[in-house]
C-alpha cells in the first residue's frame, strides 16, 4: 500500500524496484522480529483458588498441540496451492527453455542471443540473455523491439521474476503478493521503455508499436515481453514529467510503517510472582490485547488509504485533439505518411541504396543511425536530421540516402494533407555475402595457409585471433575448409572487447563468422 499510494506514479523506477523487492523480503523477515515486553504481576498466594487456576492454565496449554480439523484442512490446502503455483512457474520455465532450444539462434556482439521461432503470433520477449521473436519481427529488424528487450536483459529483470514468483508460491493465498508481482512487472516495462526512448526513438511511433503488439499472444509468465503490463499505464508513464528529487523524501514514510508492523507483532509476557516463596510458580502467558487494538486501527487506516488509491489507480483515458494549423508539423497524424509500397519497400529501398563508406568499412565501424525527417504535404522528404549518431561518415551516408528518397504518400489530418515528422533507423552492418566475399575468401585462404590470406588479414602481425563459426570455436584448418560463399557476415572484436567476452585467450582479437542457415 505504501508503494501504490506514494511511489507508483513517480519516475524513480530503480528506487521503486528496490522498494518492491525489499518489501517481498520483509514480508518473511518482519514476522520473525518480535518485540517482547515483560510485565511482572505480584499475586498473593491463595492455597486452593490460585493453584487451581494455575493448574487449569497448565491443562489448556498441554492440549495446545492438538490441531482442530479446520486447521488441518487449511494446512493441506496451503500445500496444494503452493504446489499448483510453483508448478505453473516451472511449466512456464519449461516452455521458455523448449522454445529457445528449438529456435534458430543468432548470437549478437553485445552477448545477447536472438532466437527466431516460426510462430507468427508470438510477441517478442526476453529471458536471461535470450531475445525471442517470430521471423517477421526479426526480418523487420525493428530498433524499438530490440532495444526494449535488451533493456530487460541489461537490468536483469529475469532474476527478479524468478525470485518474486518463488515467493508468490509460498504466499499464493495473499492478494498483496500478487499485487506486488504485478507492480514489479510494470516497473520492468517502465525501465525497458525508458531504455528505448533514451536511444532517440520517436515516442509516438513507439507507442503505436506497443498498441500493435498488445494483441499478440504471449503466455510465458516468467518472460518479459514488449506487450506485457497495462498499456495505458505505460503510455502515461512515458508522458509523465520526471519526478523531482525531493519526492524521494517519501521514503521516510517507511519508518513509521515498519514501526507499526513491529508494534502489531509485539508481544506482552506477564510474569506472575507470588508473595510466599514456597508457593511461587512463575507462569508466562502471552497477551496481545492492547497491541491488537492498535493494530486494528492501523489496518483500518490502510484500508481507507487503499480506497483512495483505487480512485486514482485507473487514470483517465488520454484524449488528444490537435487543431490543424497551416504549416504546422505533426508528430502524429490521423493518417501517418507511408512510403510507396509500405514499410517493407521502405527498408528494401534503404538496404539497396546504402553505400557503405570506405572509411567506416576499413575501420570496421558499424552501428545504427537514427534519422528524423519531415514528409511534406506533397510527399517530399525534407529537413533530415541525425537523432542518434554512430560516426560522421555513416551519419553523412544516412542523410544522403534519406534525402534521396522518392515522394511519400503524405499524412493527413481531418482529411487534409499535413506535414508529419517521421523517424527511420538505418542499420550499418558489414556483411560479406556472395556479392561481397573478398574478405571471406581472404579469411578462408589465410586459414588454409595461403600467402594471400596472410597478407590480406594479418599483415605485419604474427598473432593469431580466435575464430568462432556460428558460436563454435574452430581451428584454422577447419575454417580453411569453409566455402566463402556460405558466409553470411563477419564481425571482428578488437582486443579490449574480445578479452571482456572471451578471456585472455582472445588477446589477439576474435573473428565471429555467421554462415547462411
Amino acid at each position: 500500500m505504501f508503494y501504490r499510494v506514494l511511489l507508483a506514479r513517480e519516475t524513480f523506477h530503480r528506487v521503486n524496484r528496490v522498494v518492491l523487492l525489499a518489501t517481498a523480503v520483509a514480508s518473511f523477515v518482519l514476522p520473525l522480529c518480535v518485540i517482547t515486553l515483560h510485565k511482572t504481576v505480584v499475586v498473593e498466594s491463595a492455597p486452593s483458588v490460585s493453584f487451581g487456576a494455575l493448574e487449569a492454565v497448565a491443562d489448556i496449554s498441554s492440549d495446545a498441540g492438538m490441531y482442530p480439523l479446520w486447521q488441518s484442512v487449511a494446512i493441506v490446502l496451503f500445500f496444494i496451492g503452493m504446489a499448483a503455483t510453483l508448478g505453473h512457474t516451472l511449466w512456464s520455465l519449461f516452455r521458455i527453455v523448449k522454445l529457445i532450444k528449438h529456435s534458430q539462434k543468432y548470437p549478437q556482439s553485445d552477448g545477447t542471443v536472438i532466437c527466431v521461432t516460426g510462430n507468427p503470433d508470438l510477441a517478442p520477449f526476453s529471458w536471461m540473455h535470450y531475445i525471442v521473436m517470430n521471423r517477421s519481427d526479426y526480418l523487420a529488424n525493428d530498433a524499438a523491439i530490440l532495444t526494449h528487450e535488451r533493456g530487460h536483459i541489461r537490468y536483469h529483470h529475469s532474476w527478479d521474476l524468478l525470485f518474486v514468483d518463488t515467493l508468490t508460491a509460498l504466499q499464493w493465498f495473499n492478494p498483496a503478493i500478487w499485487m506486488l508481482r504485478s507492480d514489479l512487472r510494470a516497473i520492468h516495462e517502465y525501465e525497458a521503455d525508458g531504455a528505448v526512448l533514451s536511444q532517440g526513438i520517436n515516442a509516438r511511433q513507439y507507442q503505436y508499436l506497443l498498441i500493435t503488439k498488445a494483441a499478440s499472444i504471449g503466455g510465458y509468465s516468467l518472460a518479459n515481453g514488449i506487450s506485457h503490463s497495462t498499456l495505458k499505464n505505460r503510455i502515461n508513464m512515458m508522458l509523465h514529467t520526471k519526478s523531482p528529487r525531493r519526492s524521494l523524501l517519501k521514503l521516510l514514510a517507511l519508518l513509521p510503517i515498519i514501526g507499526a508492523v513491529l508494534a502489531v507483532n509485539a508481544e506482552t509476557v506477564t510474569d506472575y510472582e507470588y508473595t510466599r516463596p514456597q508457593k511461587q510458580m512463575p507462569i508466562k502467558k502471552g497477551r496481545k490485547n492492547t497491541v491488537i487494538n492498535i493494530g486494528g486501527k492501523k489496518v483500518l487506516q490502510i484500508v481507507e488509504t487503499a480506497e483512495k488509491k483505487s480512485e486514482i489507480a485507473e487514470p483517465p483515458a488520454i484524449e488528444e485533439t490537435v487543431e490543424p494549423t497551416s504549416g504546422k508539423t505533426y508528430d502524429v497524424a490521423e493518417q501517418m505518411p507511408q512510403f510507396p509500397g509500405g514499410a517493407s519497400k521502405l527498408f528494401e529501398y534503404l538496404a539497396s541504396n546504402i553505400q557503405y563508406p570506405a572509411e567506416a568499412e576499413n575501420a570496421n565501424i558499424q552501428g545504427r543511425v537514427i534519422v528524423s525527417f519531415v514528409v511534406e504535404k506533397d510527399g517530399r522528404v525534407s529537413e533530415p536530421q541525425v537523432k542518434k549518431s554512430v560516426a560522421p561518415s555513416l551519419d553523412a551516408e544516412a542523410l544522403r540516402v534519406v534525402g534521396s528518397m522518392p515522394k511519400w504518400i503524405p499524412g493527413r489530418q481531418d482529411g487534409e494533407a499535413v506535414r508529419v515528422k517521421y523517424t527511420v533507423p538505418l542499420n550499418f552492418r558489414l556483411q560479406y555475402g556472395p556479392s561481397k566475399d573478398a574478405l571471406a575468401e581472404k579469411l578462408v585462404a589465410y586459414a588454409a595457409g595461403y600467402e594471400a590470406g596472410r597478407k590480406g588479414l594479418n599483415e605485419q602481425r604474427s598473432e593469431r585471433p580466435l575464430i568462432y563459426v556460428d558460436g563454435k570455436e574452430m581451428t584454422l584448418e577447419e575454417v580453411g575448409k569453409l566455402d566463402p560463399k556460405s558466409i553470411d557476415h563477419m564481425n571482428v572484436l578488437k582486443e579490449k572487447t574480445a578479452i571482456e567476452k572471451y578471456g585472455e585467450k582472445a588477446k589477439d582479437g576474435v573473428i565471429l563468422i555467421t554462415t547462411k542457415k
